[in-house]
């Protein structure tokens, strides 16, 4: 059986701290073939930077999945697309004007794993200013272009705000992928399962991130903007002495790319 791992969004420096105070027990206990995470909010909360990127990749992150902040940094997060295009991926149904890869193929000991990406279209008109087409109609087509015969699982980071949306998705692709894992709200569901023809679901990762905070930001901003209605900018709080951890993780049959199980994991560590 084929074991992935799949951190939820990596949100500013509790985030990463929590991922890699984390990682080195996981290995040793869960043994996973390949180790994922979404890194939307990875350099101080929004964007990647080749710094914040590299510092998960020496701790052992072998994919990555972005969403509708990952070119946040704008330059810096252009070149760390740039950089390592085999390892990290861009949402699939945005501009081809973005730079960076919308799949990579990632080699485990069992096999190539196929990681693609796709942003919602549901209430994501002010998370994302460009043109966002249809995550149905774009994935048939990334399907054709880059599933193949050889690979031994298929995994689709589905970054959307509306629950409704990501389970029609996952219902779209029973079958057709291995898992199908909602990211970006950041708020773990309840809802782990495996969908009737063999494809792992989940609403929600959740976040890896500051744990006393809204969203891994700090929750005094965030109460001021309910409170008074006036927009600013966030912060992380990066100095933080908790993180929420969240992760999942699947076994895939690499005979038949279904997915036998899922394990969806919700934990508060010290930093």
């Amino acid at each position: 059986m084929l074991k992935i791992l799949f951190f939820g969004d990596v949100s500013g420096e509790p985030g990463r701290k929590a991922v890699k105070k984390a990682l080195p027990q996981l290995l040793a206990s869960e043994n996973p073939d390949v180790v994922l995470a979404n890194v939307d909010n990875l350099a101080h909360g929004k964007g990647i930077t080749v710094k914040t990127l590299e510092e998960l990749i020496r701790a052992g992150v072998m994919g990555f999945t972005s969403g509708n902040h990952g070119f946040s940094k704008k330059e810096l997060s252009e070149e760390a697309f740039k950089k390592h295009p085999e390892l990290v991926v861009r949402p699939a149904n945005i501009p081809n004007t973005y730079p960076g890869q919308t799949a990579a193929k990632i080699a485990t000991k069992k096999g190539t794993l196929l990681l693609g990406h796709f942003l919602g279209q549901v209430f994501m008109e002010n998370q994302f200013h460009d043109p966002i087409s249809s995550p149905f109609a774009a994935v048939d087509q990334w399907l054709i272009e880059n599933q193949t015969a050889d690979m031994v699982a298929t995994v689709i980071d589905f970054h959307a705000e509306a629950t409704s949306e990501k389970k029609a998705f996952g219902y779209y692709l029973d079958g057709k992928v291995s898992a199908v894992l909602g990211t970006h709200t950041h708020i773990p569901t309840a809802d782990a399962k495996i969908l009737p023809e063999g494809t792992a679901y989940l609403t929600d990762v959740g976040m890896c991130g500051a744990a006393d905070s809204v969203l891994g930001v700090r929750k005094e901003q965030s109460l001021r903007r309910f409170l008074s209605n006036e927009y600013m900018s966030f912060d992380i709080p990066e100095d933080a002495k908790q993180a929420e951890l969240t992760y999942v993780i699947i076994e895939v049959d690499e005979t038949t790319k279904k997915a036998i199980n899922i394990k969806a994991n919700y934990e508060i560590i010290s930093l």
